[in-house]
C-alpha cells in the first residue's frame, strides 16, 4: 500500500503543473499509461517537474550509453539499493527496449556476482591497487 496519495487523472487534470508533467510524460513515452510513481510524486508538482526533467536528460536524450544500457544499469542500481518498485519497472523498460531473456539472465548473474565481490573486498577492507587510481 501506498504511503501518498496516488493522484487519479482526473485530479491531475485539475493542477496545471501536474497535468502539463503527466501529458509530456505521455508524450515523450508515446502511450497514455502514466506510472504509479508519477502520480505519487504528483503530490508535490514542483518535484514532479524536477525529476521528470532529470529523467529526460538522463535516460531519454540522446547521449554516449545506449537506451537498453541505461535500463540494465538502473536495473542493477535498483537491486542494489532493494527498491522492487524500480527492478519492475525498469525490467518492463528494458524489455521493451528489446532486452532478452538471455541479457536478463546475464544482468542478473553479474549483479549478485558484484554484490558478491563488494561484499568480500569491504569486508577484507582490501586496498585500492595504485594502477586503478586516476592519476
Amino acid at each position: 500500500m501506498a504511503t501518498t496519495k496516488l493522484l487519479s487523472d482526473a485530479e491531475a487534470e485539475q493542477i496545471p503543473a501536474v497535468k502539463a508533467v503527466f501529458d509530456d510524460i505521455r508524450a515523450t513515452r508515446k502511450s497514455d499509461f502514466v506510472n504509479n510513481f508519477w502520480r505519487g510524486l504528483a503530490n508535490d508538482p514542483a518535484a514532479l517537474k524536477r525529476v521528470w526533467e532529470q529523467l529526460k536528460a538522463v535516460m531519454v536524450a540522446d547521449s554516449a550509453i545506449d537506451p537498453l544500457t541505461k535500463e540494465m544499469i538502473y536495473i542493477a542500481v535498483s537491486t542494489a539499493n532493494g527498491c522492487s518498485y524500480c527492478i519492475h519497472s525498469h525490467t518492463a523498460a528494458a524489455r521493451a527496449k528489446g532486452m532478452t531473456d538471455a541479457q536478463h539472465g546475464e544482468l542478473v548473474s553479474i549483479i549478485g556476482l558484484a554484490g558478491q565481490t563488494n561484499h568480500l573486498v569491504t569486508a577484507m577492507q582490501i586496498p585500492v591497487d595504485p594502477q586503478f587510481e586516476v592519476k
